[in-house]
């Protein structure tokens, strides 16, 4: 999962694309309209009908919900007061795991290579069984 900082800037990047695709679909379905004391003639023919759908209320969700997302966000970043103090803290209490994840490592790695000792230990008693018997039936093969 991506930090706090991340997530908001993924959220305000989406809360762009949701003004974007916005504007786009006003200008999409919007019909020309005249200007005041502007003597230019022309048709006042609409570009396309009117949406089925209500794209206002649908854009007007998808903002409102990610502009909580946004304050949401915001307010559970950490305080810059305390924030020297929770750096500290956690910095300790992060070497002292680490500190007995370490140690843990070590007896693991110490366990393991005694398992391995003796892995290679068996091995080396099957090889040497093995060509005590191919010595000792060969004589008896001739």
């Amino acid at each position: 999962m991506a930090d706090r900082l991340t997530q908001l800037q993924d959220t305000v990047n989406q809360q762009a694309e949701h003004f974007c695709n916005a504007i786009g679909v006003i200008q999409q379905t919007s019909y020309p309209s005249k200007f005041a004391n502007f003597d230019r003639t022309g048709s006042q023919t609409p570009v396309q009908n009117p949406p089925q759908e209500d794209y206002a209320q649908l854009f007007a969700q998808l903002i409102a919900r990610c502009a909580k997302d946004i304050d949401t966000l915001i307010e559970s970043l950490p305080n810059e007061d305390s924030s020297l103090e929770l750096q500290n803290s956690s910095l300790k209490r992060l070497e002292i795991e680490n500190q007995e994840t370490a140690e843990q490592l070590e007896q693991v790695v110490q366990k393991g290579e005694l398992l391995l000792e003796k892995i290679q230990s068996a091995l080396g008693d099957i090889a040497q069984s093995q060509l005590d018997m191919q010595i000792t039936l060969k004589p008896n093969l001739k």
